[in-house]
C-alpha cells in the first residue's frame, strides 16, 4: 500500500495512468482508511481504468461486477446450483434413510453454493484481498443499492439458508457511475467521493504520449487541442479520454503527421459516437475548430 500521496501518484504512473493530485489524494485516503471509493463522471474519463490499474499495480485480483437494469442477487452475489440440488434430492429419496433435516442441511451446504462477484470478493485471501469494481452502478435498480449497504458497511453478506459470510480482509472497493441517475445518500455516505472530470490539455497530452506513443509530438498536440475544443462545443456526447487515445492510435495507423479537414472528417466516427454530432462538425464547425487549433499552436 502507498505510504504517501506521492507514492499513489507514482503507483498509478507505473501503469501509465496520469492522475492529478486530487484523485491521488482521495485514492490514498480510501486505501488507508479502508473505505470504498465512489467515482462519478462522464463516460470515458478513466473511472473503470483506475480500478484495473489499481489491481495490477497492487498485484491484487480484479473482480468486476458490471451493473445493468434488473441485476439481482443471483447474478451479483450468489445462487444455488438448483440442478445439482434436485439430483441430490432424488438420489437421497431413492436410497432412503436420510431425514428431511439432514437432507436440507446437505443441499444448502457450501458445495452447492455458486459464488458471484461480490461473494468472491468477500472470500478473498487475507493479505491479498481483491479489488472489487462495481461498474456503472447507476444502471442497476435502487433495490440493489439497498443490498449493497450491508456489503459496504459490514463487509458481509447474509444467505438465509446458509448464514452470514464475512470477509477476513475487506476487498478494495471502487464504485463507478456515469450519473444517469442519482445514487442514494445512504450509499454515498459509506464511501469517499470523487468527481472525475475531463483532464486539462497538459494532462491529456501526457496521457496520449503514454497510451499512443507512436503518434508524433506535433500530431499529439493537435489532437489534444482539437478534442479540448470539441468538449467546449454543445455536443450530445463529448469525446472522452478513451476516444482521444483511440483517435491518436487511428491517425497513427493512417500515417498522419498533422490534422487536415479531410482527415478529420474521415475519422470523426472514432471520436464521436452520435450522427447528429458528426453531421454538425462536418458541416463546417469542424473546419473552424481546426483553424483555431492551428492558429493557437502556431502562436504558442
Amino acid at each position: 500500500m502507498p505510504a504517501h500521496i506521492e507514492d499513489t501518484v507514482s503507483l498509478l504512473a507505473k501503469a501509465d495512468y496520469v492522475a492529478d493530485r486530487s484523485l491521488a489524494t482521495v485514492l490514498f485516503l480510501a486505501l488507508r482508511m479502508g473505505r470504498p471509493l465512489f467515482l462519478e463522471g462522464e463516460a470515458g474519463v478513466g473511472k473503470t481504468e483506475l480500478a484495473k490499474v489499481l489491481a495490477a499495480t497492487l498485484d491484487r485480483p480484479l473482480i468486476r461486477l458490471q451493473c445493468y437494469e434488473g441485476l439481482d442477487l443471483a447474478s451479483a452475489v450468489y445462487e444455488w446450483n438448483h440442478a445439482a440440488q434436485m439430483i441430490e434430492i432424488r438420489l437421497s429419496e431413492a436410497s432412503g434413510g436420510v431425514s428431511g433435516e439432514a437432507l436440507r442441511a446437505d443441499i444448502f451446504s457450501e458445495r452447492f453454493l455458486i459464488r458471484r462477484p461480490i461473494l468472491q470478493a468477500l472470500e478473498g485471501a487475507p493479505g491479498r484481498a481483491p479489488v472489487l469494481l462495481i461498474d456503472e452502478l447507476d444502471r442497476a435498480d435502487e433495490a440493489f443499492e439497498a443490498f449493497l449497504l450491508e456489503v459496504l458497511s459490514d463487509h458481509q453478506v447474509t444467505i438465509p439458508e446458509f448464514g452470514t459470510i464475512r470477509a477476513a480482509e475487506p476487498p478494495i472497493v471502487v464504485i463507478t457511475t456515469n450519473r444517469t441517475r442519482e445514487i442514494h445518500d445512504a450509499l454515498k455516505r459509506r464511501c469517499l467521493y470523487h468527481w472525475l472530470d475531463y483532464p486539462n490539455a497538459e494532462r491529456e497530452l501526457e496521457i496520449v504520449r503514454r497510451k499512443a506513443p507512436s503518434a508524433g509530438a506535433d500530431l499529439s498536440r493537435e489532437i489534444v487541442a482539437y478534442v479540448q475544443k470539441l468538449r467546449a462545443a454543445d455536443l450530445f456526447k463529448a469525446p472522452g479520454v478513451a476516444e482521444t487515445i483511440d483517435w491518436a492510435t487511428a491517425l497513427t495507423e493512417l500515417d498522419a503527421v498533422a490534422l487536415d479537414p479531410a482527415l478529420v472528417s474521415d475519422t470523426l466516427g472514432v471520436l464521436l459516437k452520435y450522427q447528429d454530432d458528426i453531421a454538425r462538425i462536418e458541416k463546417g464547425e469542424g473546419r473552424e475548430l481546426l483553424n483555431a487549433v492551428k492558429r493557437e499552436l502556431a502562436a504558442g
